[in-house]
């Protein structure tokens, strides 16, 4: 029989997942690597370290899930199942799609690998697995799928269907989140209220989901002996549903939060760019037009588009279709 279950257990109990830890060390690898190269290539330009760190941060995330004591107590204490699995489709995802891992391999890889890797981007199979509705179905085919369905006590008891949940968790929640918080060059490039929508969509998924589980009486969700002071079997599975309810709706408000973030920076970044090209064209304009009407572009004069500033570029114009005509008299 286990320990109580608790964050000393969570820390100190732990179970070795050899395709785990072999893939993680090969994706940490060849990101360090490639960041490593880009760096080498592009001194003034290395790629970002926050990036590198979210990166690395989200592989971390998927070695707790799997390998700490979250995975030790999944098989007999199912809210604490229902945790893991929100950091496998919630958590780890963003944090990878944040790294940007395909925009580095393109950043590192020279040709043909470049080519390759860019086709397959934007190929359709990648185009349709990335596009939002693709993802929002999935995301809810598998949240409610794997925790309302018989798959959930069959999934408990055999450990290759138990695995295979994880990964599938992993891959949807990255092919969810990725065309609403990243960045790469696939071909989908959805405006900020869409994300926001597709986001709010998905919340009522956790929510029914956790208030299902919240009031249904207990099931075939663990397996083995129950650890010291653990929940009764009804109890651990209203628990397990109140995780993904009010867990599973805060991670996604957060998300929301997030992307409001994000097109607040663009809004900014676009009113400076869209400000000083303003101030380019309108000392450009002043500059052509001025021998021809000086009141028209002197000190305090109105917006660059009014009438006496058209009047002083048609002026301008006409000189120029003069024979010999330079613009300038």
């Amino acid at each position: 029989m286990l320990p109580a279950f608790g964050w000393q257990a969570v820390f100190t109990q732990w179970e070795f997942a050899p395709a785990v830890t072999a893939a993680v060390l090969v994706a940490a690898a060849l990101y360090l690597w490639g960041a490593w190269r880009v760096g080498r290539r592009h001194p003034a330009r290395p790629w970002p370290w926050w990036r590198t760190g979210m990166f690395l941060a989200g592989l971390a995330v998927v070695v707790f899930a799997t390998e700490s004591g979250i995975a030790v107590y999944d098989d007999v204490l199912f809210w604490d199942h229902m945790i893991q699995h929100l950091l496998l489709i919630m958590i780890a995802p963003p944090l990878l799609i944040f790294g940007q891992p395909f925009t580095l391999l393109l950043h590192a890889s020279r040709n043909p690998l470049h080519t390759w890797a860019k086709r397959v981007m934007r190929s359709r199979v990648v185009s349709f697995l990335t596009w939002p509705p693709f993802g929002l179905v999935a995301y809810t085919v598998t949240v409610v799928g794997t925790h309302l369905t018989g798959l959930t006590g069959l999934i408990v008891q055999n450990p290759v269907l138990h695995d295979a949940e994880h990964v599938l968790y992993l891959v949807v929640g990255y092919l969810f989140f990725l065309p609403l918080l990243g960045q790469e060059p696939i071909r989908w490039r959805i405006s900020y209220p869409i994300r926001i929508l597709v986001l709010v969509l998905a919340m009522p998924v956790d929510t029914f989901t956790g208030l299902v589980l919240s009031y249904a009486s207990p099931g075939t969700y663990t397996v083995g002996p129950r650890p010291l002071g653990a929940p009764g079997p009804a109890e651990d599975v209203h628990l397990a549903g109140a995780a993904m309810w009010i867990a599973g709706d805060a991670i996604m408000l957060a998300f929301i939060m997030i992307v409001v973030l994000m097109w607040s920076r663009d809004d900014r970044s676009s009113w400076a760019t869209s400000g000083w090209l303003e101030a380019a064209r309108k000392s450009r304009f002043d500059e052509v037009v001025a021998p021809a009407s000086p009141a028209a572009t002197g000190p305090g004069r109105g917006s660059i588009d009014d009438d006496e500033h058209l009047a002083a570029y048609n002026a301008y114009l006409a000189r120029l279709n003069r024979p010999g005509g330079d613009g300038t008299g």
